[in-house]
């Protein structure tokens, strides 16, 4: 497990804004697939029907959570996968643990799993001396860098090509300078066959597992779950539990939202379904709570449990597209990160609900209609009143909260706070206001406008009277 000490949101996103061209890139890059999901979505009459079909399909499994897991569980063991529960990150890295000991296996090929990112299944495993090689390209890339992944569906959105062809060059031997997209895939493609051709066991995500059948479904674009899988004597797959839906005829609804809103594809290239072990082929089904059954149970916060991992509400997110993904120390970053973390660890993850503007940007995108902005808004109350937030912050809300609350007090305050920035400017502008590190202060004005609307107002009234 990573040790390495955690740097807030705030700070990381300082460090991520000193290469103002990179941020400027990433910003609109981001925006130019938020675009591509307006288009696609606006090719559909019925979208919004399908948003607001599939997130009522989510409040059923949430509101029936139980009877789905087990109806999963029977027809999965039925059609010959060995079910497995994991209370936790550490259970079920486990047990994951414990199916390549069974088979003395000491490598790995994954594909992408954020819960298994989430978990920090990769480190754990290193510890155990096991190999594990993440196959899908921007995974691959990220791994290679030793970086975790900066955005759901694109791991690697955060690095220019330029970067890609330095750490390919070092890692794998390509020509030096040569940051063709073409040539760099390729060299990435003959570096991943091997590991397909030689793995034996094999882990995938999950994007839906359906209850009625005991099959499960994992979208790629580039088709290396299907490799890793088809090719492994041992199919390991990884879920949280809300990725059930009841039943098959669900998928239409969920596979027609899902690319459009992470892409701008109408659909992914690979949707592929797995519902038993092909013959000699060991298949296994790791179901994971890790405190979603807590989150479950915050009335305020279970719908983030919806969540089809898209990435539309990043892609959309001014500030995510500006902080970057690693801003957010979280497998899951940006808004539905900001309030899938505190429910982890509220002390470690306190920050993240207020990198937000909560302008409603990420509700007005997500497929499954999450109210992304307003649990933003609820963790920030939650974590006052449980004190996780900082001592300084704190008091000057107080502050703030008691001059607001008292005419008299506000007045005195506007009034001092005017002098101060006409005579004493150096008292504001300075390092220690972290408002004016990154803005010009505005012209002090003359006089606050409830003097002027006072004044204004008896001027207006001695007209009348004459």
């Amino acid at each position: 497990m990573s040790s390495e000490k955690i740097i807030s949101h705030s700070e990381a996103s300082t460090r991520f804004n000193k290469d103002v061209e990179r941020v400027n890139w990433h910003d609109e890059t981001l925006w130019f697939v938020r675009e591509k999901r307006d288009k696609a979505a606006n090719l559909i009459p019925d979208w919004e029907l399908l948003r607001e079909t599939a997130s009522q399909i989510k409040h059923n499994v949430l509101s029936n959570i139980h009877d789905y897991l087990v109806e999963f569980e029977a027809n999965a063991q039925k059609n010959g996968i060995t079910v497995h529960w994991a209370a936790d990150a550490k259970e079920h890295n486990e047990i994951v643990h414990s199916i390549m000991a069974k088979h003395d296996v000491k490598q790995m090929v994954k594909s992408k799993s954020m819960l298994t990112e989430e978990c920090h299944l990769n480190d754990y495993l290193a510890e155990k001396g096991i190999e594990v090689i993440d196959s899908d390209l921007g995974e691959y890339i990220v791994q290679l860098r030793k970086e975790p992944p900066s955005h759901i569906v694109l791991p690697a959105i955060h690095l220019k090509k330029e970067d890609v062809s330095e750490t390919f060059h070092e890692h794998l031997g390509t020509e030096k300078g040569n940051f063709n997209p073409q040539y760099l895939t390729e060299s990435a493609r003959q570096s991943l066959r091997n590991t397909f051709l030689t793995r034996k066991v094999a882990l995938t995500g999950v994007n839906f597992a359906v209850a009625e059948t005991g099959e499960f479904v994992v979208c790629t674009n580039e088709g290396n779950a299907d490799m890793g899988a088809h090719l492994a004597d041992v199919h390991i797959a990884c879920m949280g539990f809300e990725k059930l839906i009841p039943q098959r005829k669900h998928l239409g609804v969920f596979l027609r939202l899902l690319a459009r809103s992470a892409t701008g594809q109408p659909i992914t290239t690979f949707s592929s379904h797995f519902k038993k072990p092909r013959d000699g082929q060991e298949m296994h089904i790791v179901i994971v709570d890790n405190g979603r059954s807590t989150q479950l149970g915050r009335e305020d916060f279970r719908n983030s449990l919806k969540c089809i991992r898209c990435g539309a509400c990043m892609n959309t997110c001014p500030v995510y597209r500006r902080s970057g993904g690693h801003s957010y120390h979280n497998a899951v970053a940006g808004p539905i990160g900001s309030i899938l973390a505190p429910n982890l660890d509220m002390s470690k993850n306190a920050d993240l609900p207020f990198a937000s503007t909560l302008c409603g940007s990420c509700t007005n995108v997500c497929p499954v209609k999450i109210d992304i902005h307003d649990q933003l808004y609820k963790w920030r109350q939650v974590l006052v009143k449980e004190g996780h937030t900082p001592a300084a912050k704190t008091i000057a809300m107080k502050t703030m909260a008691t001059v607001l609350a008292n005419p008299t007090v506000f007045n005195i305050a506007g009034k001092s706070g005017r002098f101060v920035m006409k005579n004493i400017p150096g008292m504001v502008n300075n390092k220690m206001n972290k408002w004016y590190d990154q803005r010009e202060m505005p012209e002090v004005p003359e006089e606050s406008f409830r003097e002027w609307y006072k004044k204004n107002s008896r001027e207006s009234k001695a007209k009348d009277n004459e």
